[in-house]
């Protein structure tokens, strides 16, 4: 396994605009490593939001985070404006992995990028079910 490389934008299906935030900063002066895991969430879910496919508040299906992992290439810090470029690596009956990476505005590389996977349970049993048709529908696309 070679060492891990910063990602083309080319690699993504869709990108989100993510506003960095005066807390976001460590005190290293970045954007601390956590943080990237939030843009991830906010990417992915405000997209499925956007697509009518998730329901956070009545919907009888939810994603749960099963795996994450996430490489750092270069700083990011507020003030930036950043994009997460998103795509579906894998989709399965009841489980889908994103890989997701973070650019600067207008950069061409990554200066983050990972994955994670959510494995789709039903709210009340948290036992999986399958990807609903329509969620099914939209993350088939970007693949």
């Amino acid at each position: 396994m070679g060492k891990p490389q910063a990602r083309q934008r080319s690699d993504f299906k869709v990108f989100s605009p993510i506003t960095t935030r005066w807390m976001d900063n460590d005190v290293y002066g970045h954007v601390n490593n956590v943080t990237y895991y939030s843009y991830f969430d906010t990417a992915v879910n405000g997209y499925l939001l956007e697509q009518g496919v998730l329901d956070i508040h009545g919907g009888a299906v939810i994603g749960l985070v099963v795996e994450t992992s996430c490489q750092y290439f270069s700083s990011i810090a507020f003030p930036d404006a950043i994009e997460a470029g998103f795509k579906v690596a894998k989709l399965g009956n009841s489980s889908v992995r994103y890989e997701i990476g973070i650019f600067k505005k207008g950069e061409s590389l990554s200066a983050a990028h990972g994955h994670f996977v959510h494995v789709y349970v039903d709210k009340e049993t948290r036992r999986p079910v399958s990807l609903p048709l329509e969620l099914k529908n939209v993350l088939a696309a970007l693949i």
